[in-house]
């Protein structure tokens, strides 16, 4: 522990005599991308290159730094050879032929300079208001106009160095951005750094390039032209699903059976488990790995646009919380249930104690809700009501519609006692009870449908209506798409390009 502790104050003491004047918040950042990138001794830095600390530092404080470290790995007695010797250098100047041709390996300097534009871009802080860079001098957070504005000169600076700046190049800007303004740009939350300090001003800037390039890029698969034989405007539920629902997704559409697998022994695994709903009991390791070895043949019937009811016959435990889990895990690469709670233990409490301190003294909707949520739940104690009351606290921050996500009945009412001509299409937990804290039993509906009526706990409810979400291939309602895309963000880690949302009301794909 006491060497490690030394090996660091010998890569901060390193850096600090070579740059005297560097201020002690790029320092800290120095010290971060050192111990990001590997080094661990000062006889790391002979593999450390110019581009990694170009982020950080301007370019000639880089090279400042790698020259220093040049000279302490090679030793004081030792200088080091030029690479070119004087006779290669005449010959080079006087034969332009020989030049021409030795020189051929190199990229051309058009190439380089679109390659490596990112470590050359300098924030045009000439073009900030004053106002702005009188926040950002003096350590304060620009309101968030000042910060929108500031958002569109960078990033119409970055799209004149290159037309199509990708998210790659976005992320180093805005690690610029904080290296510099630290204290103005960083992401807090009561005082704590927020995951790496720079995701919102990365997201802020990549959608403002992408709203630049609108004009220039579809984003969506046009549909092709229909032929005077047609005789239908309808477009196959495959390209539906193959444009709209793959966020997210690492094994959305496989386009080949597992080896192992043959069609025959797809359909003798169906209907083992056909036979084993029916019976009733069944070892959930059992089927499990059954659901795993068919899941080539559940993707080709979900994604083909088989109807729900058809699905809930061939494959019933897909809607079961072993099926779907087994099904969401090999579509995202994420274990469901674990991947949640250990969001949950970890993030939870952050939320649910920033709700009350900030947003409750801003909306009184919020406060409101957060009265009637302590009332109800009463000494309630455990993870599954501190989820009950995110879910619930977060549809009242983004005012949307509790009865689209949840649907309450009497706690004695069974399947047939629902009245689901009142359920929504997209999926929906119903909960057997007053409300979520006094339910012991809950159900799960899609389409209109119930499709599983004993779910004993809220987290395994919750998990399966994200699960069929994916699974499903049914895009989030509009009047529930926020609450679901943070809670899907927040908790199950799904933060890639794109979302799951729709601009209009949808129904499921099936």
């Amino acid at each position: 522990m006491l060497s490690e502790m030394d090996d660091r104050d010998d890569i901060r003491s390193s850096i600090s005599s070579v740059l005297p004047d560097l201020p002690g918040s790029i320092l800290n950042i120095m010290e971060e991308t050192l111990q990001s990138l590997g080094v661990g001794t000062i006889d790391d830095f002979q593999f450390v290159q110019e581009a990694d600390l170009l982020y950080v530092l301007q370019p000639i404080q880089a090279r400042k730094l790698l020259a220093s470290w040049k000279q302490t790995s090679q030793g004081p007695g030792i200088q080091s050879q030029p690479d070119v010797n004087p006779s290669t250098s005449s010959s080079l100047l006087t034969s332009p032929t020989s030049s021409r041709s030795s020189l051929s390996p190199c990229p051309s300097p058009r190439i380089q300079l679109n390659a490596d534009w990112v470590d050359r871009f300098e924030i045009p802080t000439e073009r900030f208001p004053e106002a702005l860079m009188q926040c950002l001098e003096r350590g304060k957070r620009p309101v968030p106009s000042l910060r929108r504005e500031m958002i569109r000169i960078v990033a119409t600076e970055m799209m004149k160095a290159c037309p199509s700046p990708t998210k790659h190049a976005s992320t180093e800007v805005a690690k610029m951005l904080v290296g510099k303004y630290l204290q103005s740009l960083k992401d807090v939350i009561e005082g704590e750094v927020v995951g790496t300090g720079y995701h919102s001003l990365v997201k802020q800037l990549q959608a403002r390039i992408d709203n630049k390039k609108r004009h220039a890029t579809s984003r969506i698969k046009k549909r092709k032209s229909l032929s005077d034989n047609s005789d239908t405007n309808e477009v196959p539920a495959v390209m539906k699903a193959s444009v709209q629902d793959t966020y997210g997704c690492v094994k959305w559409d496989m386009k080949f059976m597992p080896v192992t697998e043959t069609l025959e022994s797809q359909n003798e695994k169906k209907e083992k488990m056909k036979i084993l709903w029916e019976q009733g009991t069944f070892n959930p390791d059992e089927v499990k790995e059954l659901m795993e070895s068919t899941y080539y043949s559940q993707r080709k019937a979900i994604n083909n646009g088989t109807a729900l009811q058809t699905l809930r016959e061939e494959w019933p435990f897909l809607f079961h919380e072993i099926g779907i889990s087994a099904q969401y895990q090999e579509l995202t690469g994420l274990p469901l249930t674990e991947t949640f709670l250990k969001s949950v233990g970890k993030k939870g409490k952050q939320l649910l104690n920033f709700m009350p301190a900030v947003c409750a003294k801003k909306t009184r909707r919020v406060f409101e809700t957060l009265t009637k949520l302590k009332f109800q739940r009463g000494q309630l104690e455990g993870c599954s009501d501190d989820v009950k009351d995110m879910v619930l606290v977060l549809l009242s921050y983004f005012n949307e519609d509790e009865a689209t996500l949840f649907h309450y009945t009497e706690e004695t009412n069974q399947a047939a006692d629902v009245q689901v001509d009142c359920l929504p299409v997209t999926p929906c937990i119903i909960v057997c009870g007053a409300s979520c804290y006094s339910a012991s039993r809950f159900m799960l509906s899609i389409d209109g449908k119930i499709v599983n009526d004993n779910i004993a706990q809220f987290i395994a409810a919750i998990n399966m209506l994200f699960g069929s979400y994916y699974c499903l291939n049914i895009h989030y309602p509009v009047e529930l798409r926020s609450t679901l895309e943070f809670l899907q963000r927040f908790l199950q880690h799904q933060s890639r390009e794109g979302h799951k949302g729709c601009d209009e009301k949808t129904t499921t794909s099936n």
